[in-house]
């Protein structure tokens, strides 16, 4: 049992963290992919819309798949794909062989995520919670951010099939180790599988997150992306309609009735929306703005990174110092602060000022979301698990694809108000103060949970929240009586 506490939450960290970076990664290589298969790299931004796009199709029957199939199963078929699909990429001589071996990739990654999740809610203790999640929530941060340099070393100082075919040896050593340490864990209790809600959530989420994903790209007309995301929004509001019909819908929103998880849906959506735009503005600025190449940009971007890796180890003490509801509602208010304090870089800025303002950001930002990943689940049952999970990763995918909206639409407004052609260092203060104005306003729907949310994995003693609340001596006793040693203690006691 100790080695599948801490191996599990790797095993699942690994296949994330393999895939936030391929989705980076790519950005900075498209120029030189482009030239060689023979087009341009407007035209290659297909590959990229078309990977969301297949995420946002396949991720509604991930939750369904798993408990038919068992989690342990599809999640090692689900990185095989991942890894066809990076084969694929690296063997593509056309577009066309390119955007389908894409396709293929956001199917795989399409069950790795939310599948992944579902993996280690089956397999570690509730109490060992904040701590798993902290592990998986690092590579969630540093993918992205390590993507671009990482990319633009490979291209430039190899070949860009290089940054497909790393993949390989990482995919198969997360198959072996899924296979070897992952119990073959199914649902009990099989349900029909919703094929009706599939179609209708399935044109929705394409409709909304590829409209919202090209949204600021210059590749499709702005009444093309309206229509998209109307609708996408009309094929959504169908299901909803259809989902309350329903006794197995592959997105069950009554879940939200759940006072964690509607905090974590809701407010987490806020959160990431700003904070998903980070990747997209910062590079941006770094190098259009400051003239940095896309190496030196990304090596810069990357301290934010430092910031996510010094935080997992001190995550659990601070939840259970603060509890859940008090450290979301604060840290999301001081996480948009850094993100907005983006908004005064200026080129004289010192770069190392910079990177002590990412690093110091990393950490909060990191923060929030292992908050935030762990107590969306405190008070869902396990015949539920599967569903929430996939409700969760939908509303990442949709949060993110949002962010990078809301981000170059501040961009482009900027510039149109400032009746500017071109980019510059000075248009992307705006946009920064935007997207840190929209995450700090999540705080209002963390506050909104009760105050004892997530007690039982936080490890925040019931009798202190019970007396904090101004409960009767009673209840007092009886919380003193049901929790003599606190969530930490009998985890380490049950580590030995």
């Amino acid at each position: 049992m100790v080695d599948k506490q801490r191996i599990i939450p790797l095993i699942v960290a690994t296949a994330l963290f393999m895939e936030n970076m391929d989705s980076t990664v790519i950005a900075t290589s498209l120029p030189a992919i482009a030239a060689d298969i023979g087009t341009s790299p407007l035209t290659l931004k297909l590959a990229i819309t078309s990977y969301l796009l297949s995420l946002a199709v396949f991720i509604p029957a991930s939750g369904w798949t798993a408990d038919r199939f068992g989690a342990r199963m599809v999640f090692a078929i689900a990185v095989g794909v991942f890894m066809i699909g990076s084969i694929g990429c690296a063997l593509s001589t056309s577009v066309t062989d390119f955007v389908f071996a894409r396709i293929l990739q956001g199917m795989g990654g399409a069950m790795m995520t939310p599948v992944g999740r579902l993996v280690l809610l089956r397999s570690v203790d509730k109490s060992a919670l904040v701590n798993a999640m902290a592990w998986v929530t690092v590579p969630a941060l540093i993918g992205p951010v390590i993507g671009p340099p990482l990319g633009g070393f490979i291209t430039t100082y190899a070949s860009w099939h290089w940054i497909f075919l790393i993949n390989i040896p990482i995919g198969l050593l997360g198959i072996f180790m899924a296979l070897r340490f992952i119990d073959p864990i199914k649902s009990e209790d099989q349900e029909p599988f919703d094929l009706y809600g599939m179609v209708l959530a399935g044109i929705g989420l394409a409709g909304i997150a590829f409209g919202l994903s090209v949204a600021g790209l210059n590749l499709l007309p702005w009444a093309t992306i309206v229509a998209l995301v109307a609708g996408g929004s009309i094929a959504m509001t169908l299901y909803v309609i259809h989902a309350r019909r329903t006794g197995s819908p592959v997105l069950d929103f009554s879940l939200l009735n759940l006072p964690t998880l509607r905090a974590a849906i809701l407010g987490g959506f806020l959160f990431r929306l700003g904070i998903g735009a980070l990747p997209f503005l910062l590079p941006l600025l770094m190098q259009i703005g400051f003239g940095l190449s896309p190496f030196h940009s990304g090596l810069v971007t990357f301290a934010s990174s430092l910031g996510a890796m010094g935080m997992k180890t001190l995550a659990a003490r601070i939840i259970r110092a603060f509890g859940f509801r008090n450290l979301m509602t604060v840290n999301a208010i001081i996480s948009a602060f850094f993100l907005g304090v983006c908004a005064l870089f200026t080129v004289t800025t010192p770069l190392l000022i910079i990177m002590v303002i990412l690093v110091v950001g990393g950490f909060f930002r990191s923060l929030e979301f292992t908050a935030i990943n762990t107590v969306a689940y405190a008070d869902v049952e396990s015949a539920q698990m599967s569903r929430a999970t996939t409700l969760v990763s939908v509303n990442q995918q949709l949060a993110v694809s949002a962010g990078v909206a809301v981000g170059a639409a501040s961009v482009e407004t900027t510039m149109w108000l400032s009746h500017v052609s071109e980019l510059n260092a000075t248009v992307f203060a705006p946009a920064f103060v935007v997207v840190a104005l929209t995450s700090a306003a999540s705080s209002w729907f963390f506050w909104q949970m009760p105050d004892d949310a997530g007690h039982e994995i936080s490890g925040r003693k019931v009798a202190e929240i019970a007396s904090r609340k101004g409960a009767g001596k009673g209840a007092a006793k009886a919380a003193v009586k049901a929790a003599t040693e606190d969530t930490q203690d009998v985890r380490d006691q049950r580590l030995g």
